[in-house]
């Protein structure tokens, strides 16, 4: 992990973090557990998004910018700190709980194999299956690479997660029952009173 530190800011809730790779289930995932906990959600590519209107620049053009300028990545994660710094948030995106480090009071990591997150990417976006499968596997292996030469961490490592879950052989609801369960139950251990938990919890 990166030696996340939020200082002396007090955070205003737990701070969830949820990983993975394209196609992992991992937007959905965490959409729906911000929404049934009651916090607020973000994800990376939304941080992205808000630079690029910041800068006047269209999405492409601030990724050819980035794949060439480290301080755009880097600006990302800082302002992805900041947010799991803020608490009551579910921060998502492929490399955000590295990010978040020791911030982050929970760590999931969504997962499937690569055929099944394919073939997902496909179905939802309409596209020719060589091409997304591609752009998928050159997407993660610049991710990976990015993060080992900016911060020397290897992403492949899951070491770090609270939670590994393969949604290649779970359905959807069975694979969200197992994330929120775990989810809830943590941040019962830590102390949290959270909102679609139930259960006894300290304020």
């Amino acid at each position: 992990m990166l030696l996340a530190t939020c200082g002396s800011v007090k955070k205003a809730g737990p701070t969830i973090a949820v990983s993975g790779p394209p196609g992992s289930g991992k937007t959905t995932y965490a959409r729906r557990l911000a929404r049934d906990l009651g916090l607020e959600y973000y994800s990376a590519g939304m941080i992205f998004r808000e630079l690029a209107r910041e800068k006047g620049l269209s999405l492409e053009e601030l990724n050819r910018i980035a794949s060439e300028d480290p301080r755009i990545d880097m600006e990302i994660d800082s302002r992805t700190l900041k947010i799991g710094c803020k608490g009551g948030v579910v921060v998502e995106g492929h490399l955000v709980a590295w990010v978040l480090g020791s911030v982050a009071d929970v760590r999931i990591y969504v997962t499937a194999p690569l055929d099944v997150r394919v073939k997902r990417i496909v179905a939802r976006e309409k596209r020719p299956v060589e091409e997304v499968y591609r752009e998928t596997v050159l997407r993660e292996y610049m991710q990976w690479r990015r993060f080992l030469d900016y911060y020397g961490i290897d992403a492949n490592s899951l070491h770090i997660f609270n939670l590994v879950v393969d949604t290649g052989y779970l359905g959807l609801e069975e694979a969200y029952q197992l994330i929120r369960g775990y989810v809830c139950s943590a941040l019962r251990g830590r102390g949290y009173r959270v909102e679609g938990c139930g259960g006894p919890g300290k304020a």
